[in-house]
């Protein structure tokens, strides 16, 4: 049994839960998130809470209700404050410019690299070796920031590029003659 799955999602004002049949629609001042429920799990609205139930007492079953309170928690937190991840950019001339729906990425490559920035996603950069990626849909947010990273990683022998700001990276020591 899931002790997630027995833990209603409490709505803060401001935030409304439409649910037809399996689909569950969350809209908030950040906006508008959907998804669709797995047959074994039922979910219920009362009194500004969400419920998850499982249909049956299979283990599978609670496993699913487990996993869509969390699904639904965030869908409800990110409608309502949003989430966002920063990238830090380490090496020398490694810079970033957001300039509209696009990023600008200079990573010591021969070339720089255009970033196109998804639908519901805004990306800042306070500064040249600052990302700040934010958005409602938490897996959105975490796909769009990997793929950024993924361009350059960070290497281990002197941490050069783009990582997470709250990323440790694991440093080698260097070959010894």
């Amino acid at each position: 049994m899931s002790r997630i799955a027995k833990w209603p999602v409490a709505l803060p004002s401001g935030v409304n839960v439409d649910i037809k049949g399996q689909a569950v629609t969350v809209k908030g001042s950040k906006g508008t998130l959907s998804w669709d429920v797995h047959p074994l799990v039922q979910v219920e609205l009362t009194d500004n809470e969400v419920r998850t139930i499982p249909t049956s007492e299979d283990k599978k079953a609670w496993a699913l209700a487990g996993t869509t309170r969390a699904l639904i928690n965030n869908m409800v937190v990110g409608v309502s404050n949003g989430f966002e991840r920063r990238l830090a950019l380490v090496g020398v001339g490694y810079r970033a410019q957001a300039k509209g729906k696009t990023l600008n990425l200079q990573l010591g490559f021969s070339h720089p690299i255009d970033f196109p920035v998804p639908a519901g996603i805004d990306i800042e950069t306070p500064s040249p070796t600052e990302i700040v990626v934010r958005g409602a849909d938490k897996q959105q947010v975490g796909q769009v920031a990997a793929k950024i990273r993924r361009y350059r990683p960070p290497e281990p022998y002197k941490g050069k590029g783009v990582r997470y700001s709250d990323e440790n990276v694991l440093r080698k020591e260097a070959k010894k003659k």
